[in-house]
């Protein structure tokens, strides 16, 4: 006897099989991230319920089935940074217990990542143990976006892929058309990112002779390289109280720079950032979306570029196996 089966017919919208099984969640820390980031992908943000109970604990439920899924959940954990790193374990504890078969953290922003090493007695090494905590809560792989050090990456011990907000600064220079560019770095830590920059844009680099007498407090001592009658772009992973920043711009604009711009993957912007980089020289502040502006940071010398259809197309890479690091070539 012949047994009749009756198989879906597979609907033909142009997208890859691949892509359209992506399933992309979001918590509460960058929501417009993530839808689009979905959109890029071509599917949506699935269904969650995030919520607090009256004495703050953090309550997660996902609306649908995700068994045997491939999960990707967009949360930087950027302020208020306790909470949104907590949100993000207890997602991934969900989806772990909702039996998806792959879950991908994927964090544009990693909190507590200055925190990388002991730079004084009795200090603890924060960035270690935020690392232990996400690969205890249980993703199979973390995407980080611009880390502050590139070490970080060997605190996990699950896949890491660091990405890297280059492309699209580049991109957003480049079409400015600025005349006789200089890419500067804010002090020697900063030298390789800045040295990257330059390599694609073809110009020279130059240095500020950094010293640090507390945290979050910067003074500038000197400048290596040639900055006279240049147009200096400052290259930073992030921009927080802009201190740094804007005193380096103060000190090229005495060394003679014609004008100044400043360039930044995450936008912190905590505490006197704004006022500082209002009252500064810098003409434009470059920065992207791993971290939503509040609307108080939103002035009108800050450009903020979308990093969605970069961590888009490295989410589809992910899921179809391709290799991420090509993106970067």
């Amino acid at each position: 006897m012949a047994v009749e089966m009756h198989l879906p017919q597979i609907k033909d919208d142009n997208k890859s099989p691949a892509r359209s099984e992506v399933k992309i969640f979001t918590g509460r820390s960058n929501p417009q991230l993530a839808y689009e980031i979905a959109d890029y992908l071509g599917t949506s943000v699935g269904p969650m319920v995030v919520k607090n109970f009256s004495d703050g604990e953090i309550y997660v439920q996902i609306q649908e089935s995700i068994r045997g899924d491939d999960i990707f959940i967009v949360q930087p954990t950027c302020d208020p940074v306790n909470k949104n790193l907590m949100e993000l374990l207890i997602m991934i504890d969900a989806f772990k217990r909702a039996s998806a078969r792959s879950i991908t953290a994927v964090i544009p922003y990693y909190g507590y990542a200055r925190q990388d090493r002991k730079t004084a007695g009795r200090e603890a090494i924060t960035a270690k143990l935020v690392a232990d905590l996400l690969t205890t809560a249980g993703p199979d792989r973390i995407v980080a976006m611009d880390l502050h050090t590139g070490q970080i990456q060997g605190f996990f011990n699950i896949l890491v892929d660091h990405i890297y907000s280059t492309p699209v600064l580049v991109k957003y220079v480049k079409e400015k058309n600025l005349p006789d560019i200089v890419m500067v770095s804010p002090d020697a830590g900063g030298v390789e990112r800045t040295r990257v920059f330059a390599k694609k844009l073809d110009v020279p680099i130059a240095i500020i002779d950094k010293r640090r007498s507390a945290h979050n407090v910067a003074e500038v001592q000197n400048v290596i390289g040639e900055v006279s009658g240049r147009t200096a772009i400052l290259i930073d992973d992030m921009i927080d109280t802009a201190g740094t920043i804007c005193e380096a711009s103060r000190i090229l604009i005495n060394y003679g720079a014609k004008e100044v711009y400043a360039c930044a993957c995450h936008p912190v912007l905590s505490g006197p950032a704004i006022q500082r980089l209002e009252d500064s020289p810098i003409t434009e502040v470059i920065v992207t979306n791993t971290i939503p502006l509040r609307p108080d940071n939103v002035i009108s010398k800050i450009t903020q570029l979308s990093i969605a259809g970069l961590l888009g197309e490295a989410i589809a890479r992910i899921h179809d196996n391709a290799s991420v690091s090509r993106l970067f070539d």
